[in-house]
């Protein structure tokens, strides 16, 4: 992987060589921290000949300034300082850290005027700068760094701040935000023919590390549960299918857990209903849900949240061997309803229906919340700015929709009901896994909460938030890591002890 640039945090002083960053705000300009790193004055000349008015994420880059030790000046932009929220400060460090990729030793000055920049903010800054020095390049035998040379050691990057001390506290905490956006980024830009179920299983098993418990269910212990839905997605595929069972207990003993569940299909072709060649081999990505739930586990783990939390994930693989299922074949699911497979392409709602009754069975938890990369339909419906949502409570869904504006991982809750849930009725059997063509996101969900009986649940469909999503300031991978800082927020805002 890229090289982790190493931050540190001190107080306020004039650098004395490498790169100095300071903040601008529109209509503000610079704090006397940052004025200090211009002695001859230049940056503001520099801003009336570059019309700079500190808009978010616009920059002035002074190279050998005049007067100064050092190598550059980087004024970035902060917009309206007043208006600056969580999500905010972690695209700054983005919006920094795109500025500085040549700088091998850089200084931060955190500091706007008529504003505290707190240890919080701090910390998403310094969280921003990793998220964005992201790229996932394990299989390159070939790595070079921003000047086209192979990197030796990491960039040292130094924060100024008026509480370095509790800024490096609030810091270590986001390291663990940062680490599991980046294993779920890890996970599902790996390669298919290297991270199958079974790999998939063993990687989050590495979480007990952490203090998270982890069951591993194979193929034989899902057939005593009469798990006929998963087991049909996967027995096209020489590769076993796992379920994988994560809990993270922080919270009360007595407490009941929050559960969050998981498509893992690692690779799917289609099944019998095999998809067009262009494009396939983005389906290394269906597994974006199961990636996230692996990541928030990792992340509640490591900042020790306190909360009982259950992650569960499926993981199959969807191929069109000899003995791979059938349109037109009828499954039985654990729930004991019955279901008739008219598109083997319509995989991860059955992987899901099995995981979902399970869950709620053995742990019947305060709610379940799934994500999916689960239907194109959505995207036709929303693009690739905002996932999904489909609930069968109001308040579950509010909670999700808040956290979602905090963090920037927006979610539009769609609508449901019972003229969409008659779309999967069928003659053959308790239900089909597709209602055709139009609404099609919705009656997958309508497919889902038939396993969630009357427990609080959400449905994510991430299908255009998790994979190939447009660049941000701190994402440029093919995997954006969707859905782990959004649902660490809904824990920390309301189901913490």
């Amino acid at each position: 992987m890229t090289l982790r640039p190493a931050i540190s945090f001190a107080k306020f002083a004039a650098p004395k060589k490498g790169v100095a960053v300071v903040l601008a705000a529109e209509g503000d300009g610079l704090s006397d921290a940052a004025k200090a790193c211009d002695p001859a004055g230049i940056l503001p000349r520099a801003f009336e000949v570059s019309e700079f008015k500190a808009k978010f994420a616009g920059a002035v880059d002074l190279i050998a300034p005049e007067g100064s030790p050092l190598d550059r000046i980087v004024a970035v932009g902060v917009g309206k300082a007043s208006a600056l929220g969580e999500a905010c400060w972690w695209r700054l460090g983005g919006s920094i850290a795109a500025q500085i990729k040549k700088g091998k030793d850089v200084s931060i000055v955190a500091e706007l005027p008529g504003v505290t920049v707190g240890p919080a903010e701090v910390a998403s800054i310094a969280g921003g700068i990793l998220l964005r020095n992201y790229s996932f390049d394990t299989y390159k035998t070939k790595k070079e760094d921003a000047n086209g040379a192979a990197p030796d050691k990491p960039a040292r990057i130094t924060i100024l701040c008026a509480n370095p001390s509790a800024a490096k506290k609030a810091f270590a905490e986001t390291q663990g935000t940062v680490d599991g956006v980046i294993l779920a980024r890890d996970l599902v830009n790996e390669p298919a023919n290297i991270l199958g179920p079974v790999e998939f299983a063993a990687k989050a098993s590495e979480l007990k590390e952490l203090g998270v418990s982890v069951e591993v269910l194979t193929e034989k212990e899902m057939r005593k549960l009469g798990m006929g839905a998963l087991l049909g997605v996967a027995q096209g595929s020489v590769r076993p299918p796992r379920l994988v069972v994560m809990q993270w207990n922080g919270g009360k003993p007595k407490d009941k857990p929050v559960a969050f569940i998981g498509k893992g299909v690692v690779f799917d072709t289609g099944g019998i209903s095999i998809k067009q060649a262009a494009g396939m081999e983005d389906m290394k990505g269906d597994m974006g849900g199961a990636a996230a739930v692996t990541g928030l586990m990792h992340v509640l783990a490591a900042r020790k949240a306190k909360a009982n939390v259950v992650g569960i994930i499926g993981c199959v693989e969807n191929m069109p061997d000899g003995n791979a299922q059938r349109p037109g074949d009828i499954v039985t699911s654990m729930s004991g309803q019955t279901i008739e497979v008219i598109n083997t392409d319509a995989e991860g709602r059955l992987v899901l229906a099995d995981a979902l009754w399970y869950c709620n069975d053995r742990f019947q938890p305060k709610f379940m919340i799934d994500l999916a990369t689960l239907t194109g339909a959505i995207m036709v419906a929303l693009g690739n700015a905002y996932a999904g949502l489909f609930s069968n409570n109001d308040e579950l869904s509010e909670r999700l929709t808040a956290a979602g504006q905090v963090t920037q991982e927006r979610l539009w809750r769609m609508p449901m009901g019972a003229e969409y849930d008659k779309m999967i009725d069928t003659k053959n059997a308790d239900m089909k896994n597709t209602g055709g063509r139009h609404g099609g996101s919705i009656s997958a969900a309508q497919f889902l909460q038939r396993f969630v009986k009357e427990t609080p649940w959400a449905h994510l469909d991430i299908a255009g938030t998790a994979i190939s999503s447009p660049a941000t300031e701190i994402n440029q991978s093919w995997a954006s890591g969707f859905g782990v800082r959004l649902l660490d927020r809904l824990v920390r805002d309301h189901y913490e002890d």
